[in-house]
């Protein structure tokens, strides 16, 4: 009862601040503009921060002789997700294409940077190095497949390797080998700059939830409360997939370090890159946004009852 306790506590601190974000849109304090802001503070410092204080901190030769098997179990549960969620949005939206793909990427791409990472930290800030381990995978199918897949346009997805490649180049991945030389050479930096790094590190999760709450803002909540699909997928993605492989790593008897980092992983809500890749394209993202703020708000309940059941 202590670990419901002290994930739905942390869940609805995430949620006052997604709250937040929705409040101030409502009072036109802030604009829709202010997501690409926001979006480009997260993607380049604040996240990029976050991982490159935790490499540097983690990364070391002791540490890396044990996380190849983390790094292969992160692949190895990505790469089975995407059947799962190909086949249960063919199940519930048989009829619109567009929708199965806005659907299936948000099943197979959870949120587990802008709330997964919180969420660790909280609980389990002793794996937190090797929840990103882990998770890397979940962001390099993103970048290589998911988006193209099923975000962009085939007229605008139809990109060749070298635009591919440049994929992985970003802040995140500068951040996560800047961190990784440091922490791997025990290089020393200034006091300074470690500080900076550490408080830049900080703001990326109420940064990242008052962004998504400013999202949501612009969506019909009616209309959203009233698709009963968008529960179904919810449903899906927070409580059948994280238990069904949990139920599968119990039988393969997982360490519990991968276990943990599975489960805190794949329970997540839907993220919000469904909403904003496909608005650059000028396509219809209420789906997509309706299943960010039922899945967040669901995720309140469910995250810290999937972790009584599983943890």
């Amino acid at each position: 009862m202590t670990l419901f306790t002290q994930t739905l506590t942390q869940t609805l601190l995430l949620l006052t601040f997604v709250a937040t974000g929705y409040i101030l849109a409502k009072l036109k304090v802030v604009g829709q503009d202010s997501v690409g802001v926001l979006s480009k503070l997260e993607n380049w410092l604040f996240m990029p921060a976050l991982v490159m204080g935790t490499f540097i901190e983690k990364f070391t030769v002791e540490t890396i002789s044990t996380t190849w098997k983390i790094l292969l179990a992160g692949f190895a549960v990505e790469i089975a997700v995407i059947p799962i969620a190909a086949a249960v949005c063919r199940l519930i939206l048989k009829d619109d294409e567009y929708l199965r793909k806005i659907s299936a990427y948000g099943l197979v791409i959870p949120n587990f940077g802008f709330v997964g990472n919180p969420i660790m930290l909280a609980l389990f800030p002793e794996i937190f190095f090797e929840y990103l381990i882990f998770t890397m995978p979940f962001w390099i199918v993103q970048q290589l497949w998911a988006v193209p897949r099923y975000l962009i346009p085939n007229e605008a997805g139809s990109k060749g390797l070298r635009a591919t490649a440049k994929n992985l180049v970003n802040p995140m991945f500068a951040g996560m080998l800047i961190g990784m030389i440091i922490g791997l050479l025990q290089l020393h930096i200034p006091d300074f700059m470690a500080d900076a790094i550490k408080v830049s590190g900080d703001c990326m999760s109420p940064v990242a939830m008052l962004l998504t709450g400013i999202t949501v803002s612009a969506i019909d909540l009616k209309k959203t409360f009233a698709d009963l699909k968008i529960y179904t997928l919810s449903v899906v993605r927070l409580v059948a997939i994280p238990l069904f492989f949990a139920a599968i790593m119990n039988i393969l008897g997982t360490g519990q370090t991968t276990f943990i980092c599975a489960v805190c992983a794949l329970a997540m809500p839907l993220g919000t890159n469904n909403i904003i890749v496909p608005s650059a394209y000028g396509l219809d993202t209420s789906h997509a946004a309706g299943m960010a703020i039922i899945s967040h708000l669901m995720c309140c309940i469910t995250i810290p009852l999937v972790f009584m059941i599983t943890l």
